[in-house]
């Protein structure tokens, strides 16, 4: 699992570290790992030309201690000091004991074969400064590297309130920064490269699941396990418009590990005729039979509010998804069973809207991180908010941030699919978190798999793809 961990949190494992060790010992940790680094990218390092952008602070330091490691090995090392009044004396020194040169041509961006963006680390806030804002749109052509966190990226939440540089490869020290695995900013931090530095950390409140995890999680049948030990899950969805998100999310479901799954539901004859193993029913939700997890609104068009209020007046968790989440933003937040809410962004503002004025779809998606935060403490449930990084948050504060997907999963019917298989985890004994990021995990990793040839993909081709793999 990876975790990520806040600038405060990590400021005071580096001063608790830094108590116990030599003066400047973290900092040579860190540099050693960033040269160490930028030598593998380059290949040959001898007349490697390495432009060093150095701000102030630390995170200047740790450039300019790595540009003097790479000088030593050879590399024409150049430093453009931004900030030349506070830049960091010890490694500036060392830069220039090695052999390296301070530079005032700004030319020299364009025509290194790699550049360290030391400008500002994981305590700045905003975009760059008018100084340095022209970095972010200046051509070069060699690689970029991030000390820590692209300047400009917000290392706590990961958005970008203005120009920031955009890296080839991020190396950053001690942990992961929540900034690095959530657009905006992720999308800034090219590759991530962790060097250990020794920091004893506490838990982190953001994670990222990875293979093991979910392959941990997975439930699998035992010895003595039956079809209903496995779990029921109940999947209210469709209607007549939209007959194909009840096959589609029934699809999900199917995939989920529940070892059976009923339908409730005016698309009962398609469901049963795409899936004869599905028990179906066109009556109440309480008529359908014992679940222990309801999917409701994939497709529910006008019958969606019935279908919530019958699930919200029973006591297993509920996947609401859909025209489940608008009817559920009209009536606000409920008292009842478990919650997993499923929205995009467009359906995260409908649910916090206040006095009648949404917040704009965009902001959302520009704070993912603190928006599922929001709404998953404004409805007491677990979200899965969906996008460009999938976030998946509690009531309390925690969240994981999904590291599978393609772009080729926005397509008609895909949140179908995920919220029944969502539904089927449920059912299968995975607390609503666990569900919702093994759900995400896997939906990603499917989508993967079916665009594997770059091609457009179908709902369909993303559920059978589910089959394969963790």
């Amino acid at each position: 699992m990876r975790s990520a961990h806040t600038v405060g949190q990590v400021r005071a494992a580096e001063a608790e570290l830094m108590a116990r060790l030599p003066e400047g010992t973290l900092m040579q940790r860190a540099a050693y790992g960033l040269a160490a680094v930028c030598a593998r990218l380059l290949g040959r390092v001898y007349g490697a030309r390495v432009l060093v952008l150095a701000g102030s602070g630390d995170n200047g330091g740790d450039a300019l201690y790595a540009g003097a490691l790479l000088a030593r090995r050879g590399a024409s090392v150049r430093a453009l000091l931004l900030s030349p009044e506070r830049v960091h004396a010890g490694g500036l020194a060392a830069l220039r004991s090695a052999g390296g040169r301070v530079t005032a041509d700004q030319g020299e961006y364009a025509t290194a074969d790699l550049v360290l963006d030391g400008i500002v680390g994981i305590g700045g806030r905003g975009g760059l400064r008018p100084g340095t804002a022209w970095l972010a749109g200046a051509e070069r052509r060699g690689t970029l590297v991030a000390v820590d966190v692209p300047s400009g990226v917000d290392a706590d939440t990961g958005e970008v309130a203005g120009a920031a540089l955009r890296a080839d490869v991020t190396v950053c020290f001690g942990t992961y920064k929540p900034g690095l695995l959530i657009d905006p900013g992720a999308s800034y931090a090219g590759v991530v490269h962790l060097v250990e530095i020794g920091l004893d950390l506490p838990q982190a409140r953001v994670t990222a699941l990875q293979e093991a995890d979910v392959a941990a999680l997975v439930p699998v049948p035992g010895a003595e396990s039956d079809k209903y030990r496995r779990g029921v899950v109940g999947v209210a969805a469709g209607s007549e418009q939209y007959p194909g998100a009840a096959v589609l999310a029934v699809a999900g479901a199917l995939r989920g590990g529940a070892g059976a799954v009923r339908y409730a539901g005016s698309a009962a004859a398609e469901v049963v005729r795409r899936f004869p193993e599905v028990l179906v029913s066109e009556g109440t939700l309480a008529a359908a039979g014992r679940v222990q997890a309801w999917v409701v609104g994939p497709g529910g068009g006008a019958g969606a509010g019935e279908r919530l209020d019958q699930a919200l007046a029973g006591t297993v968790p509920v996947v609401v998804d859909a025209d489940g989440l608008t009817e559920l933003a009209r009536r606000g937040p409920q008292d009842g069973p478990p919650l997993v809410l499923t929205p995009h962004t467009g359906e995260a503002a409908r649910l916090l809207t206040e006095d009648g004025e949404p917040p704009a779809a965009a902001d959302l998606a520009a704070t993912r991180l603190r928006t599922a935060r929001r709404l998953a403490e404004r409805y007491g449930a677990v979200v899965l908010l969906k996008g460009s990084t999938t976030v998946v948050a509690t009531p309390d504060g925690r969240a994981r941030v999904n590291p599978t997907g393609t772009s080729w999963l926005a397509t008609a019917g895909s949140g179908d699919v995920l919220a029944g298989l969502l539904g089927s985890l449920l059912a299968a004994g995975l607390s609503p978190f666990d569900a919702a990021s093994v759900a995400a995990y896997r939906h990603g990793l499917a989508g993967r798999r079916a665009a594997a040839q770059g091609t457009p993909i179908t709902a369909t081709e993303i559920a059978a793809h589910l089959a394969s793999g963790a």
